[in-house]
């Protein structure tokens, strides 16, 4: 990274060049870095708005930044780049990824309490069965990959209500429609984020104590210069035993364009046969170790042994993948509610591995994400007329896509499912020798997986708890997928080595590619954002940086004290 002068410079995605030293003078320059609203107008001059604390984006990570900081009383700029807050839980329709002992253990009280509004919703709102409605831990779809399988509105609706009375009581202001385009910073402190509205093109100046980069791509990063990591990391850099060689800064995992189908038996809802079909209906993914066939088929590479596997597909009967991660299960419901059952589609076919978003010219993103559109539809419009079937034919016409679930007009979903972002260069990251089950029993002599512990960190914030799950990547890799045990999330994770008042809360911490397969789900992310929002109301009561925190024993103690009342677990049972 290039060294950063100490004069008030604005920086932007192209190129990084200094502008005007006013911050209210208007901003020529790159256009945002928008996956999705294409270009808008820009005003002629911004307007500024301060607060004590600004978020940019409403990820999963945004929204409990955004939370946490409220409740403490602190005054809060929200900013999103689509029409609804949530992230990988709404506008990527990707149901929760969690651990399996979500229900009891292993995650916040605020992000439980998120999980029970979802089911209450169903329950106010929803002709639930009477089975249904009495079952406590009820599983809307009733998919196999998560306990709590529900549609993204149902998700967002929760998300709201919890931000309703901050939202009315002017603690958080929420900006929709807005994408971060600039940012002054002075020495080794960000002192404003210029965003603009991709409905009018008015641009706002914000100003905050603390900024927060709950981007889903680590936009705020290149942005402010913060020093980041991409891609896969030189073994000889984190000592991982899986990683790479030499480093691959443009190897990410794939990212999905996910989207909603149902099943309407003697049906005909075959699309029209998408632009790129023939292209996509002969790809064989280029992968290391190979990609078990044709990408578009039932057989795919099985994330643990890389042999074959098909899981199976019938929608008539509602097995196999179209169960995987089914969100409405029509039986739960009063009969009439629903026409068929309802399944998103974020499998292993549809997973886009040639190209990136990450630092790349905006043309260059906006080809990878047409085509991703592309490989979804493709892949619907294969089972819709080639797709094996158990009676011997081929072809389930009856698969509708259902563009109402996901809120938008091509039926899918308002952002790529993204799970590798830009990574902050931090004070302390987290590698596969501090959380990964072979490299732990390696390290400490315990034999056996389901003793050994994840390293013990003194400045832990928050846990979680998933194996090391990456999906095939555009360097080539296939499926990693390997053992670890129940985490800590350390404060050093969360502090960029030289920018003082910039902190991550999404995929953006100090990870390695590696590690981040098991930090980027929904639960820890949440975790994040919500000691990255206390974080910033315990600086703001004592007037002290995120750094000296971490620096004083006593001042980490008290922080860690806080986090603990406001529900917030810093280490796993023992039994676990």
């Amino acid at each position: 990274m290039p060294s950063v002068p100490t004069r008030r410079r604005f920086l932007r995605t192209a190129g990084l060049a200094a502008a005007v030293p006013l911050l209210t003078r208007s901003l020529p320059g790159a256009e945002p870095p928008l996956l999705y609203g294409g270009r808008v107008t820009r005003s002629p001059a911004a307007k500024e708005l301060a607060a004590d604390l600004v978020v940019i984006g409403g990820s999963l990570g945004g929204c409990a930044a955004a939370l946490a900081a409220a409740r403490r009383g602190l005054r809060v700029v929200l900013t999103e780049e689509t029409d609804w807050i949530g992230g990988q839980l709404t506008s990527q329709a990707v149901p929760p990824d969690e651990n399996y002992l979500v229900e009891t253990t292993g995650a916040t009280k605020s992000y439980q309490a998120l999980r029970q509004r979802i089911r209450d919703y169903y329950a106010r709102n929803f002709p639930l069965t009477d089975a249904a409605r009495a079952n406590k831990l009820l599983n809307p779809g009733n998919g196999s990959v998560s306990k709590l399988c529900h549609e993204p509105r149902v998700a967002l609706a929760a998300l709201n209500e919890m931000l309703a009375p901050w939202i009315a009581g002017r603690r958080i202001e929420l900006l929709l429609r807005h994408v971060p385009v600039a940012a002054a910073v002075q020495g080794d402190r960000v002192e404003a984020v210029r965003v603009r509205s991709l409905e009018s093109g008015h641009e706002l100046v914000l100003r905050a104590p603390l900024f927060v980069d709950a981007t889903e791509l680590g936009d705020l990063l290149p942005l402010t210069q913060t020093e980041y990591v991409t891609g896969a990391e030189a073994q000889r850099d984190t000592g991982e035993p899986r990683a790479k060689p030499e480093a691959q800064p443009r190897n990410h995992q794939s990212f999905t364009c996910c989207f909603a189908m149902d099943y309407l038996e003697g049906e005909d809802h075959t699309l029209a046969k998408p632009r790129d079909y023939a292209f996509w209906r002969e790809h064989v993914p280029p992968l290391t170790p190979p990609w078990s066939g044709k990408l578009l088929s039932l057989f795919y590479s099985q994330p643990r042994t890389l042999k074959p596997f098909n899981m199976g597909f019938d929608p008539s009967k509602g097995t196999g993948l179209f169960k995987y991660r089914r969100i409405v299960d029509r039986t739960q419901f009063a009969p009439g509610t629903y026409a068929g059952d309802v399944t998103l589609v974020n499998w292993p076919q549809n997973d886009y591995m040639l190209g990136n978003l990450v630092d790349v010219s905006p043309e260059e993103a906006a080809r990878h994400l047409d085509a991703a559109k592309q490989l979804s539809l493709s892949w619907l419009y294969w089972l819709q007329t080639e797709c094996p079937r158990p009676d011997g034919g081929t072809g389930w016409k009856g698969l509708r896509l259902r563009p109402d679930i996901v809120g938008t007009e091509d039926g899918l979903a308002k952002y790529p499912y993204i799970r590798e972002s830009r990574r902050i260069r931090a004070e302390f990251t987290v590698t596969e020798l501090h959380v990964g089950t072979e490299a732990r029993m390696n390290a400490t002599g315990v034999k056996s997986a389901t003793e050994v512990t994840a390293e013990d960190f003194k400045d832990s914030v928050g846990i979680g708890y998933y194996n090391i799950d990456l999906h095939p990547s555009s360097g080539g890799d296939n499926y990693i997928d390997f053992g670890a045990r129940p985490f800590q999330i350390p404060l050093g994770a969360l502090l960029p080595r030289r920018i003082e008042n910039l902190l991550p809360a999404c995929k953006n911490i100090g990870t390695t590619h590696l590690t981040n397969g098991c930090y980027r789900l929904h639960p820890v992310e949440w975790n994040i954002g919500e000691s990255v929002g206390e974080l910033a109301a315990f600086c703001a009561a004592g007037k002290r940086s995120p750094r000296a925190v971490r620096g004083n024993a006593n001042l980490l103690a008290d922080f860690q004290r806080q986090l603990t009342a406001a529900g917030i677990p810093l280490g796993w049972p023992k039994k676990v």
